[in-house]
């Protein structure tokens, strides 16, 4: 299956390094056994948007291929196609499924930031403590209804893979620091010549201060001279204040994404 969405095609930087993907003809199946509770690690990804009868299609694939509860709390499917088209959603809906509307961004030099930071200073991760730092920097982060111990267990499972793919010479994990405490974090890694961002974070206490700008702008200056990086891909929320941020500095959208995603514990904050 030929993957024409950039946005997909940068994901699959990550879950060919230590995941399983498998052609089916109309989808791939992908698989991160190293961490099974990585949701977007653990998908099928179509070839087209869902059509009249995919709901039933397509979650009793997912259930053959990946697997079912109580093994597997969490059934996502994606679909390629650049234009963002959503296609026959509202069966996955009403069941209680989020659809998720994502705007991919490129550039090839961010612009400095309108407000720079002048509190951090920004460098890669090096030692055991700076990557347990951020691990618990995205735990303070985290999305509502996520619980604590299990999202930290995932997020050190995820943090190990960037830690290796870094030690693989595929990119590196930046800091922004005040004061010697890591305040704002992102990885950006790369596939040749196109580098793609993960996990921009900023503490809570940290943020409408600059700081996210001036780490994107000189994670992106540093990664560029390291690896030689023509094309730079960001992936926001449509109409989010990260995508406004992006853009800000000079990131465009180059196409949409859209996604659908339910797991366990969005069941349980519904009820």
């Amino acid at each position: 299956m030929h993957i024409q969405s950039l946005g997909y095609r940068t994901d699959l930087i990550f879950l060919k390094f230590d995941g399983e993907i498998s052609d089916h003809g109309d989808h791939l199946l992908i698989r991160t056994p190293a961490n099974p509770k990585f949701y977007w690690g653990n998908f099928l990804l179509f070839s087209h948007p869902p059509r009249e009868g995919d709901f039933e299609v397509w979650r009793d694939l997912f259930a053959r291929e990946i697997g079912t509860l109580p093994e597997t709390e969490h059934q996502v499917f994606g679909w390629d196609s650049p234009a963002g088209e959503t296609g026959v959603v509202q069966p996955f809906l009403a069941a209680g499924f989020r659809l998720n509307s994502d705007t991919v961004l490129t550039n090839s030099v961010p612009h400095t930031p309108a407000r720079p930071s002048n509190i951090v200073q920004i460098r890669p991760l090096r030692i055991d403590a700076d990557w347990e730092e951020a691990v618990e920097l995205q735990v303070e982060c985290r999305e509502a209804g996520f619980e604590e111990g299990t999202h930290r267990e995932f997020l050190r499972r995820q943090m190990d893979r960037y830690r290796r793919m870094v030690a693989a010479g595929l990119g590196n994990w930046f800091g922004a620091y005040a004061d010697g405490r890591l305040v704002a974090d992102l990885g950006l890694f790369h596939d040749g010549e196109v580098g793609r961002y993960q996990s921009v974070e900023t503490h809570p206490d940290f943020r409408l201060q600059g700081i996210a700008g001036t780490l994107v702008y000189e994670a992106s200056r540093m990664a560029v001279a390291e690896y030689g990086l023509k094309t730079l891909v960001i992936v926001a929320e449509e109409g989010s204040g990260a995508a406004r941020l992006y853009a800000s500095l000079g990131f465009e959208e180059a196409e949409k994404q859209a996604g659908l995603e339910w797991w366990v514990e969005m069941e349980t904050k519904s009820n």
